[in-house]
């Protein structure tokens, strides 16, 4: 991507496309358990952190509770979303189960660490309201 031309970093170029693509994933503990702990956490936002890495992804931003996280997502038009939620939410399973076994296998067993759905929000820089009035306003040839 060439900065002289564009100053915003969420938007970001390919050979053919130029895109800012953003989304607010919930993922959810298997039966809601309150399994995570800080340190866990912190932890889960590090191999998220590599795993959107290894999909030329960017974790913007990263929180969540004892049962629950959240991620804000800038991704490529060429990921598709489904492959990165199996993605996250296996890899963060298997290293969380792995590294914190005592503690997960009070809360958790089965093999399953998260709920097998989850949350995907598209966001983006304009509500939906101010883009449908833009596409709306367009200038029809008459």
């Amino acid at each position: 991507m060439s900065p002289r031309w564009n100053p915003n970093p969420d938007v970001r170029t390919g050979r053919h496309v130029v895109h800012s693509l953003h989304v607010h994933l919930v993922f959810v503990t298997k039966y809601r358990r309150k399994a995570m702990t800080d340190a866990m956490l912190i932890r889960c936002e590090e191999i998220m952190r590599e795993v959107c890495r290894d999909f030329e992804a960017e974790l913007k931003q990263f929180n969540g509770e004892e049962d629950h996280v959240h991620l804000l997502v800038h991704y490529p038009p060429k990921i598709q979303l489904s492959r990165l939620v199996n993605s996250l939410k296996g890899v963060s399973s298997r290293y969380l189960r792995k590294e914190y076994d005592a503690h997960v296998h009070r809360y958790l067993w089965g093999g399953h660490f998260w709920s097998g759905s989850y949350f995907a929000g598209s966001c983006g820089a304009a509500p939906l309201t101010v883009v449908r009035q833009y596409i709306e306003d367009q200038q029809r040839p008459g």
